[in-house]
């Protein structure tokens, strides 16, 4: 069988591709398990820099599998909460990633698709995607996702789109902050790779820090935050990597993380 999830590397970059095409990267059980696992792992790893998902075909991610829908309709109300909470678990998973994460959006990403697009760091999408958290539709909601969808375009976004239901353009993603960059299909990977580049000029520790200071900060009074990131700035201050980027700032020369991401690029 064909795997549900291809990972290549390139240096110190990895792209993790859904590889359903046939079914529009659609999101069943074994594919959740394995992108879980995959992007756990990632986390592991001290030879990847940064992660670009994606998925292979037109399409990105198209929501549920409709096979495993019709058999959701059987399930006991356990069997359905677990099933939520795998899907609460990917998410979770790919939105605290310790590495940078960028969503390669190739095409329509549909409900499960959108929640993926949102827990990307950066994405990237080409003009033609088009994006809809159609639960309503089908007498649902978009229940599990909605933690990481709300975080990136708000609940006066939200509240529209989850009760309409209806799809909405690239452009219209953009806008509310779901995607970042919108391009044609030529100039998506060109785009990619440039944001890769931005991203590897930044220390990978520093990075990290970046992200849960961000999850940490976002949710919390101002007031409750004084002593949190006055003490990430002095662990940050006192780390090897600190040192080294203010050092190298002073000196003007480059970071060493830097020859070391274009060492691993070379070598690849």
């Amino acid at each position: 069988m064909d795997e549900l999830v291809v990972w290549e590397q390139a240096g110190a970059v990895v792209t993790v591709a859904l590889n359903r095409p046939e079914n529009h990267n659609a999101l069943n059980t074994a594919l959740i398990a394995a992108l879980t696992k995959i992007f756990k792992a990632v986390n592991e790893r001290d030879d990847v820099r940064v992660v670009v998902l994606t998925g292979n075909g037109r399409s990105f991610c198209a929501g549920a599998d409709l096979n495993e829908m019709r058999a959701a309709a059987d399930y006991t109300f356990s069997q359905n909460v677990a099933d939520g909470q795998a899907i609460f678990d990917l998410m979770q998973a790919v939105d605290s990633c310790t590495k940078p994460v960028i969503g390669r959006i190739n095409g329509a990403a549909i409900g499960g698709g959108v929640g993926l697009v949102s827990c990307c760091d950066i994405a990237v999408a080409v003009t033609r995607a088009k994006f809809a958290f159609s639960e309503a539709r089908l007498g649902i909601v978009p229940a599990v996702i909605s933690p990481f969808v709300l975080a990136k375009i708000g609940v006066g976004n939200g509240r529209e789109l989850f009760l309409t239901g209806e799809r909405f353009d690239a452009q219209r993603a953009q806008q509310i902050g779901l995607v970042h960059h919108v391009v044609s299909e030529e100039e998506l990977d060109a785009k990619v790779a440039e944001r890769v580049e931005q991203l590897l000029l930044a220390g990978p520790e520093a990075q990290t820090a970046v992200k849960e200071l961000i999850r940490t900060a976002a949710y919390q009074p101002k007031s409750a935050l004084r002593d949190y990131t006055s003490n990430i700035i002095a662990q940050r201050r006192a780390s090897d990597e600190g040192r080294e980027g203010m050092s190298s700032f002073l000196e003007k020369r480059r970071p060493d993380w830097q020859e070391t991401a274009d060492s691993s690029t070379t070598d690849s």
